[in-house]
């Protein structure tokens, strides 16, 4: 069978497809037939060596998986062959990557695709949906009616925190460019700013700041994000801010009892996983939560997707590969 795999750090260039045994499923594996893997940034981290991680021999790349369970072990119950499966914590702490034509997959890892999904749709979804579904619900604790700041909120998570947040009874805020103001507000944000400019206005019409707070796009100071903070509010971290001219005030800051979570889905437990896949199966049989823009290339394309990736070359379409 074929798997792209990396044999050291480095650019996208790494990346090499070949040849590798057929896995065997240990017994309380899955062994899955891939049909779909997405391309994540967390994905071009591992491979630079950026984000430090054990990893399987060998290193083939990639998390998030669909595909048709083709043998199973000895103690697996839940999963039959034929089915149609997914998983999103492959390729890392140890466990094999996602971009090869047969994975052997955790049975804890696994979660149903639901009747009638379609399944490059939902590999697409799963990690910006998992990781709107674990801030909001496992990191933030948020409570129905109180506020959500969602900066630059028109990209793959930020899509994800608002429906769910919404959803889940939230008054959602967003900043976006204006050409997005229409799809947010279809995802339940009750007003959207120009994320060129909006710090002031929002200071007027939210004198109270917000209760949550949360950067999708690295392009929000720190500074700003406290300044926006209501009393005892909090800010999800999943991504890092600019560089500071200035330290934040901090004293102010924890004098009115806020408080700054960092958040990265890699450290979330197998338990936390499950929980979101459930919510997110849910929304999934709906309709709702799914990708509709896709960038498919095959695996022999992979280190140009992750090129294509680094250079921000796709903002609104989600890489998937195929075999």
């Amino acid at each position: 069978m074929r798997g792209m795999v990396f044999e050291k750090f480095g650019g996208p260039e790494v990346l090499t497809l070949k040849e590798l045994p057929q896995p065997i499923p240990q017994e309380n594996e899955v062994l899955v037939r891939v049909v779909g893997v997405a391309v994540n940034h967390v994905d071009t981290f591992i491979r630079s060596g950026r984000f430090s991680t054990k990893l399987a021999a060998p290193q083939v790349i990639g998390r998030d998986l669909v595909g048709e369970v083709v043998a199973k072990g000895s103690a697996v119950t839940t999963f039959q062959l034929g089915d149609w499966v997914w998983s999103n914590s492959m390729g890392y702490d140890g466990r094999t990557g996602a971009t090869a034509e047969l994975v052997a997959v955790p049975k804890e890892r696994l979660y149903p695709v639901p009747v009638g999904v379609d399944p490059l749709k939902l590999v697409a979804s799963v990690h910006p949906g998992a990781t709107a579904a674990i801030l909001l619900q496992n990191v933030l604790h948020v409570v129905p009616g109180k506020t959500l700041l969602v900066t630059g909120a028109a990209g793959h998570v930020g899509t994800k925190l608002v429906r769910l947040a919404a959803i889940l009874g939230l008054r959602v805020v967003t900043t976006a460019a204006p050409a997005d103001f229409s799809l947010l507000q279809s995802l339940g944000a009750k007003n959207c700013y120009d994320y060129h400019d909006f710090k002031a206005k929002m200071k007027k019409d939210y004198p109270e700041g917000f209760d949550y707070l949360v950067d999708t796009s690295g392009g929000v100071p720190l500074a700003v994000s406290m300044e926006l903070l209501a009393f005892k509010g909090t800010i999800g971290m999943i991504t890092t801010p600019p560089p500071a001219a200035e330290l934040p005030d901090f004293a102010q800051f924890y004098m009115a009892d806020r408080q700054l979570l960092g958040f990265v889905i890699s450290h979330a437990t197998a338990a936390e996983l499950a929980e979101a896949a459930e919510l997110l199966n849910s929304f999934f049989r709906r309709g709702e939560l799914l990708t509709e823009k896709l960038f498919i290339k095959n695996f022999a394309e992979a280190s140009t997707a992750h090129q294509r990736l680094e250079q921000h070359f796709i903002t609104k379409e989600r890489l998937v590969l195929i075999p």
